[in-house]
């Protein structure tokens, strides 16, 4: 039987994270997402899992990448500067192929910025931050509700495509409270095992390999160098190479259309707001005082990989309007796929948008 409850958007991601089946996290506290780990402090011991408070964000990581190969389903929360310090054990994480959830609650930058405040500057640093080639799934919850949902849901990808995943969530919506609807149980996807006999990276149809878990009797070598099938590292060969990082990406880009999660409203709309996280908020609300079937909405709840075949909805679309914590980093992603004029609407100081700056933004030059 469902439930309701009244909770603070971190604690709707820590019990998001329980009920999927999470028994580790590893993390160092960082406002404004602290409130996940000392939710998770509390109630992992009397779940049978592991709470540890490393002592950095680097550590924190590494611990989190660790208990997932001994089969755990494994997560870290942060924000902005930390997020920057997890950066080169995420590409161990994707070169590896280890599923894990790494929550950031977004803040004003860069470097210390505005820690008590909204923000969604790191999209772009969740998408390219570590180096070299790969691919992520990112998801972004707009309301306290989302924050449990898409926790949940975070590590059903991690383990399916064994890839991090991110929950790009923001400091407003992180520290709102509102009523939400807790399900009796949450589908939980099963990590595909590895065959006995199948070479530990070796990808099945789907691209993905079957995991090897720690202490199941698998002898595998997991490393971050350039590997072979065998999971030996072999760095100097070209089309060795080539073809693992093409793997890492394609067994994400192919899937894309599967992964993606959106709602349209209004599809034959002239103008037509994209938004994800907070400012979904403020685009809901101008829906809502100005029911008019000339301005259109498409809500994304997943940005990494980026659903353009949503864009392709809009037959009508003169201009998109992207509203934005930021500087417009995902509005660059949508010029990319678009023929029409994409009109960004940043803002920036932890301030979210408002419906009459929205409103404005419609009016001029229509």
């Amino acid at each position: 039987m469902t439930r309701t409850e009244f909770w603070q958007g971190n604690t709707a991601c820590a019990e998001g994270a329980l009920a999927a089946g999470c028994r580790f996290f590893g993390g160092y506290p960082i406002t404004p997402s602290t409130e996940v780990a000392e939710h998770m402090a509390v109630k992992l011991p009397k779940r049978n899992g592991v709470f540890i408070q490393m002592e950095d964000e680097i550590a924190g990581i590494a611990s989190v990448i660790g208990a997932s190969w001994t089969g755990a389903r494994a997560m870290t929360a942060t924000s902005g500067p930390g997020f920057s310090l997890m950066m080169e054990n995420i590409g161990y994480a994707a070169m590896t192929e280890t599923p894990c959830v790494i929550v950031n609650v977004q803040r004003g930058g860069p470097s210390t910025g505005q820690p008590t405040m909204g923000a969604q500057g790191d999209m772009m640093q969740c998408r390219f931050g570590s180096h070299g080639d790969y691919s992520v799934i990112a998801l972004c919850p707009a309301s306290v509700q989302e924050m449990y949902d898409l926790t949940a849901k975070a590590f059903n990808l991690a383990d399916k495509y064994r890839v991090p995943v991110f929950l790009m969530a923001d400091e407003i919506v992180g520290h709102m409270r509102e009523k939400i609807i807790i399900p009796d149980s949450i589908m939980n996807v099963p990590r595909r095992e590895l065959i006995k006999g199948v070479l530990p990276f070796k990808p099945d149809n789907d691209l993905v390999p079957g995991f090897p878990q720690f202490g199941k009797g698998y002898g595998v070598h997991v490393t971050g160098l350039t590997h072979d099938e065998r999971g030996y590292p072999c760095a100097t060969n070209p089309k060795l190479h080539e073809t693992l990082v093409m793997r890492l990406v394609e067994k994400i880009e192919s899937a894309r259309h599967g992964i993606a999660d959106y709602d349209i409203l209004n599809p034959g709309a002239e103008q037509v707001f994209i938004a994800y996280g907070a400012p979904v908020r403020t685009v809901q609300q101008l829906m809502h005082d100005h029911p008019d079937k000339n301005i259109g909405f498409l809500r994304l709840r997943t940005v990494w990989p980026f659903a353009e075949q949503a864009l392709n909805k809009f037959k009508n679309v003169r201009r998109f309007l992207v509203p934005e914590m930021n500087l417009g980093q995902i509005a660059r992603e949508i010029e990319r796929h678009v023929k029409v004029p994409v009109m960004p609407l940043p803002k920036l100081g932890g301030d979210l948008h408002t419906p009459a700056e929205l409103f404005a933004a419609l009016e001029a030059q229509s």
